[in-house]
């Protein structure tokens, strides 16, 4: 216990958690290891029994869902849940995240990660970038630094400008969503005034933050920085200051250019844009770069803790439904981590790695916390999601939903000759053709409540109906007019929806239906398609 309050007491001061190396497991341990390790023991020492681990069926559901989005074939759940290899699960994984699958949805997700409110305004540019960084493992902070000091003259690297491109207008903004986005720290509430309940966040952080980022502009399409350039603020108390460039930690940076442009400087300098802007051209880098040494900064001694544990945090978010700290925009002395010495050693561990993101993910989806089962059957009361003794149930992104609906709409048998490449293009090819369909739909968010849009597009929207509940060939629905026997068909449709067998109670409930409609059958068998898809079960990965 007292080793315990001593590492919770370290993780919620800024020191960095790198700092009590000591105090962690060996970095030596596997990273799966560390995960069951330290939740394991904090569930032994609160008294809670975690549920049981999910069954094949799940696993194989959840893992790709997680990994690839989509819902896997009745194929690939078969051969999984019907293998007898002890390594299967590992081997899955292996399979998943080796597949352009896994690169294309991890590019998704990291693209609604740099641009959480649905603008997406250059998105196809930086997702074609993201696309490019996560097939080569570009390590994380690499992906920052393409990111903050895009080179736009790399036809590879251009699309990482999208992120500073679509903010550039508002240095405020800018300043905020780099901190939210790169080190987990929402610093805006102390943009007027001190943070009202964090006393480590004033107006000297976000202002510092600021003067990294207010010399950057637009300078006809191509990002551009200026030499030179202040930025003053008005405190609550006092008069005026001029921000010195500080980082998160209050470390202040020297700025050798720290001061107003004289006006023949601002001359030559506007000359040199303007020159650039005609021959529509990259502009001149400038002699002392802000936002470049923000990006040293930031990765560099203690200041890296800020960077290292917002990504750690974000992939256990992305993976598990909860983040260690949650929100995961307020990491700060007041809002500890859940498991205070995982943190600390997740972000030590991927800092040493080189931010080495496809080794933490798969770190995270072969710990036995990540397979818990999503069902709690110990007692009535359902242990907290910050316990991490019951998997919680993760709302689809449209991207996901829309694909996996489209796969489910399929003949089975349609994927099943396929070889390992040209199913993974067959697949690829549904997934674009489901993008216009996800456009409808709401990026979930941490208190998912489906909306109304989404509830009348799933009642009565004509687009569901013609896409989804087609019975031409190669669909599912097609294929069950060849069936006479109800109980066939209707295992046939659940397996195609869910991956597994109906229950008893379900066969009983949907053979009568149909029964009750045997001169209209295939009308039957359409309603019982429609009902499984837009059910909570496929609506959630659980």
């Amino acid at each position: 216990m007292r080793l315990r309050s001593l590492l919770l007491a370290a993780a919620c001061t800024l020191a960095p958690a790198f700092a009590r190396a000591g105090d962690l497991p060996p970095a030596s341990k596997p990273i799966e290891e560390v995960i069951d390790l330290l939740v394991e023991a904090a569930l032994n020492e609160t008294g809670i029994t975690p549920a049981p681990q999910a069954d094949d069926a799940t696993t194989i559901r959840r893992l790709t869902l997680d990994l690839v989005g989509r819902i896997p074939t009745t194929a690939e759940v078969d051969a999984y849940v019907e293998s007898t290899d002890a390594d299967k699960r590992a081997k899955l994984v292996d399979r998943l995240m080796a597949s352009s699958g896994f690169v294309r949805h991890q590019a998704a997700q990291f693209e609604v990660m740099l641009n959480p409110e649905g603008d997406r305004r250059g998105g196809a540019a930086l997702r074609a970038y993201l696309t490019s960084a996560l097939k080569e493992n570009k390590p994380w902070n690499q992906i920052f630094r393409d990111v903050m000091l895009p080179d736009e003259t790399d036809p590879k690297l251009k699309g990482a400008a999208e992120f500073l491109r679509g903010r550039v207008g508002d240095a405020d903004k800018l300043t905020a969503d780099v901190s939210v986005a790169f080190f987990g720290v929402n610093v805006s509430c102390a943009q007027c005034h001190n943070h009202p309940n964090v006393e480590a966040w004033t107006q000297d952080h976000f202002y510092g933050m600021k003067a990294f980022l207010a010399r950057t502009f637009d300078n006809g399409g191509f990002l551009a920085e200026r030499g030179y350039g202040v930025v003053k603020y008005k405190p609550t108390k006092g008069p005026e200051r001029t921000a010195k460039m500080m980082f998160l930690t209050g470390a202040a940076v020297h700025d050798p250019t720290a001061q107003e442009a004289s006006a023949a400087e601002q001359k030559v300098e506007k000359e040199a844009f303007d020159k650039a802007k005609a021959a529509k051209t990259a502009p001149p880098a400038p002699k002392f770069s802000a936002r470049a040494k923000l990006v040293e900064v930031a990765l560099k001694g203690e200041n890296a803790d800020f960077f290292a544990r917002s990504i750690s945090n974000r992939l256990w978010h992305r993976f598990l439904g909860t983040g260690l700290v949650s929100p995961l925009d307020q990491m700060h002395s007041e809002n500890a981590p859940s498991h205070p010495e995982l943190l600390a050693w997740l972000s030590r561990d991927t800092a040493a790695h080189n931010y080495d993101l496809k080794r933490l993910i798969r770190g995270i989806v072969t710990s036995k916390t990540y397979s818990r089962n999503s069902k709690y059957e110990e007692s009535a009361s359902v242990p907290p999601f910050k316990t991490y003794a019951v998997a919680r149930l993760k709302p689809l992104t449209p991207l996901q939903l829309a694909t996996s609906l489209k796969i489910a709409a399929a003949d089975p048998s349609s994927f099943d000759k396929l070889k390992p490449d040209e199913l993974e293009k067959r697949l690829e090819q549904i997934e674009s053709s489901a993008r216009g369909f996800a456009a409808m739909l709401a990026q979930p968010t941490d208190n998912f409540q489906i909306g109304v849009g989404e509830a009348l597009l799933f009642s009565n929207g004509e687009r569901v109906m013609n896409e989804l509940l087609t019975d031409g060939g190669g669909s599912v629905l097609g294929r069950t007019k060849g069936m006479t026997e109800p109980k066939e068909a209707v295992a046939f449709l659940m397996k195609a929806a869910y991956g597994r067998a109906p229950t008893g109670a379900e066969e009983g409930a949907l053979v009568a239906y149909v029964e009750k409609r045997k001169d209209r059958a295939h009308e039957a068998y359409k309603q019982i398609l429609w009902a499984l898809v837009t059910a909570p079960e496929f609506r959630f990965s659980y």
